[in-house]
């Protein structure tokens, strides 16, 4: 890997004291017999949790046909009515990150295009949702060339990332890309840094509403030289062989300052299966990091406590639980929905932040 220019932007770990967080209210309703009032409830129910348990604000895009359920579910949460297309906006939101000095927001503009061009969905609005997020804080704009979303980018803040190889090489995304490519492009954002690539993802993940890979249900950094893993300790799931092999990578691994890292077991909830006998996804791992609180998956599962139990280990935060199981039914978790921004000051002079 090249190390031909040091970091002049640097994106912070979750862990690190933030500004706020944003949400996008779903635009679209998916399965299309989903129940919209079952998605609304389910974004609010996250938002609300970081609002209340958090210790930050919440900041919502919503469109105008949605603005007025948005602000009875969400009262205490500023709206920004911009046109978008979907809820996830850890994929189609900037990636945040701050100059050498501390003092300047910038804000990752990644290529995308809904997850490899999924055929259930539609993306020319939320192409687009990282440049108006980035232009309402004043934040500064750093385009990039790589097709990918930020639930497959999870960092240590120290210039150690993980990411999947079916995500970053998955032809529909980058087509006839190296991992070597997938380098040097975080290296244009980021300066000298470490990808740890893991092979693929979880096996429900490549179904009809998945993203093909996110890093986001794998493993996360609970803090430098520290990585928690989804753990599948059913031996019938074939995510019991994909944990392991994670386990083993990561646990061989050191971080970009040449540093081991020690690996905390997570385990996945004791339920594999859904009613239709399809393998499940669920994971703990896809939680909200907030200032004071962690914002936990919980899924009305028998290992929900064990897993709340280590979360709060691991981060020294108070865990809050919110039930994810309309979030998963829809192709992802609380992180999923949720993109988190360092702290400056807030609102920037001249910010077109605007309450509703």
């Amino acid at each position: 890997m090249s190390t031909r220019k040091s970091r002049t932007w640097r994106m912070p770990a979750e862990t690190e004291t933030q500004a706020r967080t944003w949400l996008a209210w779903p635009a679209q309703w998916y399965p299309p017999d989903a129940d919209p009032d079952e998605a609304r409830a389910a974004w609010a129910a996250v938002a609300n949790a970081i609002l209340h348990h958090g210790g930050q604000p919440v900041t919502i895009l919503v469109t105008k046909d949605e603005e007025k359920q948005a602000k009875i579910r969400v009262p205490d949460a500023t709206l920004v009515v911009i046109q978008h297309d979907d809820g996830w906006v850890r994929d189609s939101g900037p990636t945040f990150v701050v100059d050498a000095t501390g003092q300047r927001l910038g804000a990752v503009d990644w290529v995308f295009n809904a997850w490899g061009a999924q055929p259930w969905t539609r993306w020319a609005w939320d192409a687009r949702v990282a440049t108006a997020i980035a232009n309402q804080v004043q934040a500064e704009i750093l385009p990039s060339e790589l097709v990918t979303e930020g639930g497959d980018i999870h960092t240590d803040g120290q210039g150690t990332f993980l990411v999947t190889e079916t995500v970053k090489l998955d032809p529909f995304r980058n087509l006839g890309w190296t991992r070597e490519r997938v380098e040097e492009a975080f290296e244009r954002v980021f300066g000298e840094c470490k990808l740890i690539w893991l092979s693929r993802g979880l096996t429900a993940d490549y179904g009809p509403y998945g993203t093909r890979g996110h890093i986001d249900l794998v493993a996360t950094f609970a803090g430098p030289g520290r990585v928690l893993v989804h753990s599948q300790e059913s031996s019938d799931h074939p995510d019991h062989e994909v944990s392991e092999r994670v386990v083993k990578l990561l646990s061989d691994s050191t971080d970009a300052q040449g540093e081991p890292l020690t690996v905390t077991r997570v385990p996945a909830p004791k339920q594999v299966r859904d009613e239709s006998g399809e393998w499940l996804d669920w994971s703990y791992i896809n939680h909200v990091v907030c200032n004071q609180a962690i914002i936990a998956c919980n899924f009305g599962d028998d290992h929900d406590e064990r897993a709340n139990d280590i979360l709060r280990d691991a981060y020294q935060r108070d865990v809050f639980p919110i039930d994810a199981r309309p979030l998963f039914a829809r192709g992802g978790g609380a992180h999923c929905i949720t993109q988190q921004q360092p702290r400056l000051p807030w609102p920037a002079p001249g910010s077109k932040e605007q309450e509703t």
